[in-house]
């Protein structure tokens, strides 16, 4: 028991969240163990979302305690959790459209508490990790273009190396393939399986259960504010409480 607890990156125990007489979250608990690439998924309306949020601090939850790497992480602010090393997405991307893309890196590294976002790079290497990253999510062509100019696959390929910048230990990819084409959604696929390669841990919210199937280990199924079920894509698609919570015609 005790190998298992310390296996775990992410511990949430029991927690709940409502937003008046809405329960978004039911007694929920979730482990997601390092190294792993975990797939959430659920119908919308599930919860998946708040339990993003909870996770990295933009929902302060009323029940239950959230651990990180051991450490309750429950009460912290979210530039807190993105210091300790959780990084994460949004569903509509959250950068600056009025910086060039490498001025949206340089942002990045500044909210590490480095210094003025807008001062210069404090150092070389900085920027060229910047640049680095850049071309890791195959935008460094883009560098000078204003992020606002950018389409929206390539607006999440951008917020993905924002996070990247701060060598995170988990990332929280929330719908990352939701209005990508199909190239860019296998593009970032090979990014992700790179990067878990080299040891970092996801968590995946997606409706794209291709993407998530092909690419995740573990599945989570979420429905009314829990999770319901817990296992491989094969063993979650025949769970009898998944089909019943996606109508017994969603799950494809």
């Amino acid at each position: 028991m005790d190998k298992e607890i310390q296996n775990n990156v992410i511990e949430v125990s029991t927690i709940s969240k409502a937003f008046g007489g809405l329960r978004a979250l039911e007694n929920c608990s979730l482990n997601i163990q390092a190294g792993s690439i975990t797939g959430l998924i659920g119908p919308n309306g599930s919860g998946k979302t708040t339990l993003f949020n909870a996770i990295t601090g933009y929902e302060r939850i009323d029940s239950g305690d959230i651990r990180f790497q051991g450490k309750s992480i429950a009460q912290s602010k979210p530039e807190q959790i993105f210091k300790l090393g959780i990084g994460r997405t949004f569903q509509l991307t959250r950068i600056f459209p009025k910086l060039t893309v490498l001025e949206n890196m340089h942002v990045a590294v500044q909210r590490q508490g480095k210094g003025n976002m807008f001062s210069s790079w404090s150092a070389a290497h900085e920027r060229r990790k910047a640049l680095e990253l850049l071309d890791f999510v195959g935008i460094t062509k883009h560098k000078d273009l204003l992020a606002g100019n950018l389409s929206y696959g390539q607006r999440k390929l951008l917020e993905f190396a924002f996070i990247l910048i701060a060598d995170p230990k988990i990332i929280l990819l929330d719908e990352p393939a939701g209005g990508v084409n199909p190239t860019m959604i296998l593009y970032l696929a090979d990014r992700i399986r790179e990067l878990h390669q080299q040891g970092l841990t996801f968590l995946i919210v997606e409706h794209n259960m291709e993407f998530v199937m092909n690419l995740c280990q573990q599945v989570a199924v979420m429905h009314q504010g829990n999770i319901i079920a817990q296992g491989t894509g094969a063993e979650v698609r025949s769970n009898p409480a998944v089909l019943d919570a996606y109508l017994g015609g969603g799950l494809e």
